[in-house]
């Protein structure tokens, strides 16, 4: 990758749901099909939907970072609870050199309320 780091965002999970064959069988496993020859260290950015002031309903506010979490061993998902752990979270995603990916998970929610 020469030294870039590819950053997605997906404003919701639910939207990244379109992308989980990637995800699961492409970036979780390069580092096996290539024999560690490969190891991409992708960012990921993504959301738990707002259900505060209006609820978008049920197809917009889905967490799945405990599924994604149990399918991939190369991705790391963290679920940003306190926004003091935002940046600290982006940083060690920026800086890791493990040969492993990340999901960052925000809440829609907290924009307002924290």
């Amino acid at each position: 990758f020469n030294g870039f780091i590819p950053i997605s965002i997906y404003p919701r999970w639910n939207f990244l749901l379109l992308a989980i064959n990637q995800l699961v069988n492409h970036l979780d496993k390069v580092q096996t099909m290539t024999r560690a020859e490969l190891a991409p260290r992708v960012i990921i950015r993504t959301s738990i939907g707002s259900e505060r002031p209006l609820h978008p309903q049920h197809q917009h506010v889905g967490d799945f970072s405990d599924a994604i979490r149990s399918m991939c061993s190369t991705i790391e998902v963290v679920r940003l609870e306190e926004p003091h752990e935002i940046v600290p979270a982006y940083q060690k995603a920026l800086t890791r050199n493990d040969g492993r990916s990340t999901i960052l998970v925000e809440y829609g929610d907290y924009y307002n309320e924290k």
